[in-house]
Protein backbone atom coordinates (compact mmCIF):
# COMPACT_ATOMS: atom_id res chain seq x y z
CA UNK A 1 0.00 0.00 0.00
CA UNK A 2 1.07 3.79 -0.48
CA UNK A 3 0.54 4.32 2.74
CA UNK A 4 2.24 8.06 2.46
CA UNK A 5 1.00 8.96 -1.37
CA UNK A 6 4.29 9.10 -2.33
CA UNK A 7 3.57 6.82 -5.25
CA UNK A 8 5.96 4.10 -4.15
CA UNK A 9 3.92 0.97 -2.48
CA UNK A 10 4.97 0.62 1.62
CA UNK A 11 4.91 -2.18 3.72
CA UNK A 12 2.77 -1.73 7.37
CA UNK A 13 2.61 -4.10 9.88
CA UNK A 14 1.72 -4.69 13.81
CA UNK A 15 3.64 -6.42 16.45
CA UNK A 16 2.93 -8.04 19.66
CA UNK A 17 4.34 -5.63 21.82
CA UNK A 18 7.28 -2.87 21.52
CA UNK A 19 10.78 -3.20 23.28
CA UNK A 20 11.54 -0.68 25.51
CA UNK A 21 8.32 0.43 26.53
CA UNK A 22 6.74 0.83 30.00
CA UNK A 23 3.57 -0.67 29.27
CA UNK A 24 2.54 -3.36 27.09
CA UNK A 25 2.03 -2.36 23.74
CA UNK A 26 1.83 -3.10 20.36
CA UNK A 27 3.78 -0.57 17.91
CA UNK A 28 3.01 0.26 14.15
CA UNK A 29 6.20 -0.96 11.54
CA UNK A 30 6.50 0.70 8.16
CA UNK A 31 9.15 0.21 5.42
CA UNK A 32 9.10 3.40 3.21
CA UNK A 33 9.06 2.49 0.15
CA UNK A 34 11.67 3.59 -2.69
CA UNK A 35 11.92 3.96 -6.06
CA UNK A 36 13.38 0.39 -7.99
CA UNK A 37 11.63 -1.49 -5.27
CA UNK A 38 13.60 -1.56 -2.68
CA UNK A 39 12.21 -0.05 0.67
CA UNK A 40 13.84 1.97 4.10
CA UNK A 41 14.79 0.43 7.11
CA UNK A 42 11.80 -0.28 9.22
CA UNK A 43 10.67 1.87 12.06
CA UNK A 44 7.91 2.77 13.96
CA UNK A 45 5.18 5.55 12.94
CA UNK A 46 4.40 8.08 15.22
CA UNK A 47 1.76 10.20 15.82
CA UNK A 48 1.26 13.85 15.22
CA UNK A 49 2.45 14.59 18.74
CA UNK A 50 5.61 12.94 17.77
CA UNK A 51 5.05 10.48 20.03
CA UNK A 52 4.31 6.48 19.18
CA UNK A 53 1.22 5.35 17.73
CA UNK A 54 -0.42 3.32 20.24
CA UNK A 55 -3.87 2.20 21.24
CA UNK A 56 -5.10 4.01 23.89
CA UNK A 57 -8.17 2.15 25.18
CA UNK A 58 -9.87 4.66 27.59
CA UNK A 59 -13.01 2.65 27.98
CA UNK A 60 -10.70 -0.70 29.70
CA UNK A 61 -9.05 -0.63 33.08
CA UNK A 62 -6.17 -2.14 34.94
CA UNK A 63 -4.40 -4.68 33.40
CA UNK A 64 -7.56 -5.26 30.69
CA UNK A 65 -5.30 -2.58 29.05
CA UNK A 66 -2.92 -4.41 27.93
CA UNK A 67 -5.65 -7.07 25.84
CA UNK A 68 -6.81 -4.47 23.05
CA UNK A 69 -3.34 -3.12 22.48
CA UNK A 70 -1.16 -6.05 22.16
CA UNK A 71 -0.69 -8.15 18.88
CA UNK A 72 -1.24 -5.00 16.45
CA UNK A 73 -2.90 -6.12 13.15
CA UNK A 74 -3.21 -3.09 11.09
CA UNK A 75 -4.61 -1.96 7.53
CA UNK A 76 -4.64 1.29 5.68
CA UNK A 77 -8.34 2.41 4.47
CA UNK A 78 -9.72 5.24 4.25
CA UNK A 79 -12.53 4.99 6.59
CA UNK A 80 -13.89 8.27 6.66
CA UNK A 81 -13.97 9.33 2.78
CA UNK A 82 -11.90 12.40 3.31
CA UNK A 83 -9.45 11.18 0.67
CA UNK A 84 -6.52 10.42 3.52
CA UNK A 85 -5.61 6.62 4.89
CA UNK A 86 -6.36 5.67 7.75
CA UNK A 87 -5.04 2.96 10.03
CA UNK A 88 -7.89 0.67 10.73
CA UNK A 89 -6.52 -2.26 13.25
CA UNK A 90 -7.48 -5.69 14.81
CA UNK A 91 -5.65 -6.57 18.63
CA UNK A 92 -5.28 -9.33 20.75
CA UNK A 93 -9.35 -9.16 22.46
CA UNK A 94 -10.66 -9.20 18.82
CA UNK A 95 -11.85 -5.86 18.94
CA UNK A 96 -10.98 -2.86 16.47
CA UNK A 97 -9.69 0.60 16.88
CA UNK A 98 -9.03 3.75 14.31
CA UNK A 99 -6.37 6.31 14.23
CA UNK A 100 -7.17 8.93 11.35
CA UNK A 101 -5.27 9.57 8.73
CA UNK A 102 -3.82 13.43 8.32
CA UNK A 103 -2.70 12.29 4.87
CA UNK A 104 1.18 11.88 3.66
CA UNK A 105 1.26 9.16 5.94
CA UNK A 106 0.87 11.28 9.00
CA UNK A 107 -2.01 9.97 11.45
CA UNK A 108 -4.06 11.35 14.34
CA UNK A 109 -2.19 10.18 18.44
CA UNK A 110 -5.77 9.78 19.17
CA UNK A 111 -6.90 6.38 19.21
CA UNK A 112 -10.66 5.29 18.61
CA UNK A 113 -12.97 2.20 19.69
CA UNK A 114 -14.51 0.94 16.17
CA UNK A 115 -18.08 0.37 17.19
CA UNK A 116 -21.11 -1.82 15.48
CA UNK A 117 -24.08 -0.44 16.21
CA UNK A 118 -24.09 0.23 19.97
CA UNK A 119 -21.52 -2.02 20.50
CA UNK A 120 -17.88 -2.74 20.00
CA UNK A 121 -17.17 -4.22 17.10
CA UNK A 122 -15.46 -7.71 17.18
CA UNK A 123 -15.02 -10.53 15.03
CA UNK A 124 -12.86 -13.06 16.83
CA UNK A 125 -9.63 -12.82 19.00
CA UNK A 126 -6.31 -11.61 17.16
CA UNK A 127 -9.11 -9.85 14.82
CA UNK A 128 -7.04 -9.44 11.48
CA UNK A 129 -9.25 -7.08 9.16
CA UNK A 130 -9.25 -6.74 5.31
CA UNK A 131 -11.91 -4.52 3.08
CA UNK A 132 -12.88 -5.09 -0.38
CA UNK A 133 -16.26 -4.41 -1.84
CA UNK A 134 -17.79 -7.94 -1.55
CA UNK A 135 -21.43 -7.10 -1.92
CA UNK A 136 -20.59 -5.21 -5.23
CA UNK A 137 -22.58 -1.96 -3.87
CA UNK A 138 -20.16 0.49 -4.55
CA UNK A 139 -18.85 0.67 -0.19
CA UNK A 140 -15.48 -1.36 1.67
CA UNK A 141 -16.78 -4.08 3.59
CA UNK A 142 -15.10 -6.02 6.26
CA UNK A 143 -13.64 -9.28 5.71
CA UNK A 144 -11.62 -10.28 8.82
CA UNK A 145 -9.80 -13.80 9.63
CA UNK A 146 -9.30 -14.79 13.76
CA UNK A 147 -7.57 -16.80 16.36
CA UNK A 148 -10.67 -19.18 15.99
CA UNK A 149 -10.28 -19.71 12.25
CA UNK A 150 -12.82 -18.95 9.90
CA UNK A 151 -13.75 -15.79 8.00
CA UNK A 152 -16.91 -13.64 8.83
CA UNK A 153 -18.08 -10.68 6.79
CA UNK A 154 -19.04 -7.82 8.36
CA UNK A 155 -21.20 -5.39 5.61
CA UNK A 156 -20.87 -1.70 5.67
CA UNK A 157 -23.86 0.03 5.28
CA UNK A 158 -22.80 3.86 4.99
CA UNK A 159 -22.44 3.90 1.15
CA UNK A 160 -19.58 4.99 -0.78
CA UNK A 161 -17.57 7.80 -0.12
CA UNK A 162 -18.89 8.38 3.58
CA UNK A 163 -17.74 7.46 6.89
CA UNK A 164 -17.95 3.74 7.67
CA UNK A 165 -21.22 2.07 9.54
CA UNK A 166 -21.33 -1.65 10.17
CA UNK A 167 -24.30 -3.94 10.10
CA UNK A 168 -24.86 -7.31 10.09
CA UNK A 169 -21.85 -10.15 10.33
CA UNK A 170 -21.98 -12.67 8.68
CA UNK A 171 -19.78 -16.33 8.52
CA UNK A 172 -18.62 -16.80 4.97
CA UNK A 173 -16.20 -19.69 6.34
CA UNK A 174 -16.93 -21.74 9.32
CA UNK A 175 -14.04 -22.03 11.61
CA UNK A 176 -13.10 -25.69 12.66
CA UNK A 177 -14.87 -27.82 14.42
CA UNK A 178 -11.79 -29.45 15.69
CA UNK A 179 -8.73 -27.80 16.47
CA UNK A 180 -5.03 -28.68 17.76
CA UNK A 181 -2.40 -30.71 16.22
CA UNK A 182 -2.55 -33.11 12.66
CA UNK A 183 -1.79 -36.20 11.55
CA UNK A 184 0.50 -34.92 8.35
CA UNK A 185 -1.28 -37.66 6.06
CA UNK A 186 -4.64 -37.00 7.06
CA UNK A 187 -7.06 -35.21 4.67
CA UNK A 188 -6.18 -31.32 4.80
CA UNK A 189 -8.89 -28.86 5.79
CA UNK A 190 -8.18 -25.14 7.12
CA UNK A 191 -6.97 -24.68 11.08
CA UNK A 192 -7.14 -21.74 12.92
CA UNK A 193 -5.63 -18.38 13.28
CA UNK A 194 -6.68 -17.12 9.88
CA UNK A 195 -5.67 -14.31 7.32
CA UNK A 196 -7.78 -13.52 4.52
CA UNK A 197 -7.34 -11.30 0.98
CA UNK A 198 -9.98 -10.81 -1.63
CA UNK A 199 -9.37 -11.00 -5.20
CA UNK A 200 -10.78 -12.07 -8.23
CA UNK A 201 -8.81 -14.85 -8.68
CA UNK A 202 -10.15 -16.57 -11.80
CA UNK A 203 -11.36 -13.95 -14.11
CA UNK A 204 -14.76 -14.25 -14.07
CA UNK A 205 -15.59 -10.81 -12.49
CA UNK A 206 -16.31 -12.24 -8.71
CA UNK A 207 -14.31 -11.76 -5.61
CA UNK A 208 -12.74 -15.15 -4.11
CA UNK A 209 -11.09 -15.67 -0.87
CA UNK A 210 -7.46 -16.70 -0.31
CA UNK A 211 -7.19 -17.78 3.34
CA UNK A 212 -4.33 -18.40 5.22
CA UNK A 213 -4.03 -20.77 8.32
CA UNK A 214 -1.17 -22.35 11.18
CA UNK A 215 -1.32 -26.13 12.30
CA UNK A 216 0.73 -28.12 13.61
CA UNK A 217 1.22 -31.54 11.64
CA UNK A 218 2.48 -34.94 13.61
CA UNK A 219 4.22 -37.76 12.04
CA UNK A 220 6.04 -40.69 13.25
CA UNK A 221 9.82 -41.10 13.68
CA UNK A 222 11.24 -43.83 11.45
CA UNK A 223 10.29 -47.34 13.31
CA UNK A 224 8.48 -45.78 15.19
CA UNK A 225 4.07 -47.31 14.88
CA UNK A 226 1.03 -45.45 15.82
CA UNK A 227 0.54 -47.72 19.05
CA UNK A 228 4.01 -46.74 20.39
CA UNK A 229 3.45 -43.64 19.92
CA UNK A 230 0.16 -42.93 21.78
CA UNK A 231 1.56 -45.53 24.42
CA UNK A 232 4.69 -43.40 24.51
CA UNK A 233 1.97 -40.07 24.44
CA UNK A 234 0.24 -41.70 27.57
CA UNK A 235 3.09 -42.23 29.56
CA UNK A 236 4.80 -38.64 28.69
CA UNK A 237 1.47 -36.73 29.70
CA UNK A 238 1.71 -38.04 32.86
CA UNK A 239 5.32 -37.20 33.54
CA UNK A 240 4.31 -33.17 32.12
CA UNK A 241 1.19 -33.30 34.13
CA UNK A 242 3.64 -33.86 37.42
CA UNK A 243 5.98 -31.02 35.80
CA UNK A 244 3.38 -28.97 35.64
CA UNK A 245 2.30 -29.32 39.50
CA UNK A 246 5.95 -28.66 40.57
CA UNK A 247 6.05 -25.66 38.55
CA UNK A 248 2.73 -24.49 40.41
CA UNK A 249 4.79 -24.81 43.99
CA UNK A 250 6.71 -23.38 46.13
CA UNK A 251 10.56 -24.01 45.73
CA UNK A 252 14.21 -23.18 46.11
CA UNK A 253 16.06 -21.87 43.31
CA UNK A 254 18.01 -25.29 42.64
CA UNK A 255 15.29 -27.23 42.90
CA UNK A 256 13.38 -25.42 40.49
CA UNK A 257 16.37 -25.37 38.25
CA UNK A 258 16.46 -28.92 38.42
CA UNK A 259 12.86 -29.00 37.41
CA UNK A 260 13.09 -26.98 34.67
CA UNK A 261 16.28 -29.62 33.71
CA UNK A 262 13.78 -32.08 33.88
CA UNK A 263 11.48 -29.89 31.93
CA UNK A 264 13.53 -29.72 29.20
CA UNK A 265 14.75 -33.31 28.69
CA UNK A 266 10.96 -34.40 28.26
CA UNK A 267 10.47 -32.14 25.16
CA UNK A 268 13.61 -33.40 23.79
CA UNK A 269 12.50 -36.89 24.74
CA UNK A 270 9.05 -36.40 23.24
CA UNK A 271 10.72 -36.65 19.39
CA UNK A 272 11.66 -40.27 20.21
CA UNK A 273 8.13 -40.91 19.47
CA UNK A 274 6.53 -38.25 17.70
CA UNK A 275 7.46 -35.64 15.41
CA UNK A 276 5.84 -32.07 15.19
CA UNK A 277 5.83 -29.20 12.61
CA UNK A 278 4.36 -25.80 13.33
CA UNK A 279 3.90 -24.79 9.80
CA UNK A 280 0.82 -23.24 7.59
CA UNK A 281 -1.34 -23.52 4.04
CA UNK A 282 -3.18 -21.04 2.04
CA UNK A 283 -6.48 -22.04 1.02
CA UNK A 284 -8.43 -20.81 -2.01
CA UNK A 285 -12.63 -20.25 -2.18
CA UNK A 286 -14.25 -18.95 -5.50
CA UNK A 287 -17.00 -17.11 -5.15
CA UNK A 288 -19.90 -18.60 -7.18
Amino acid sequence: MDLNGDGQMDILSGSYSGDGLSEMAGLFQVLWGEKGGTFKKAEPLKGTDGKLLIIKPADQKGGDMDIPRICTRPTAVDFDGDGNLDLFVGNFKGTYYLFRGEGKGKFSPKSERVMQGDQPLSTGYHSDPCFADWDGDGDLDLLAGSGNGGVKLVENTAGKDQEMSFGKSTVLISPPKKDGPRWANEDPSPSSSTRVWADDLNGDGKLDLLMGDSVSLQSLPEGVTREESDKAQAEWNKEMMELQKLFQTEQSAEEMEKVQSRFSKLFEKREEFLKEESTGFVWVYYQK
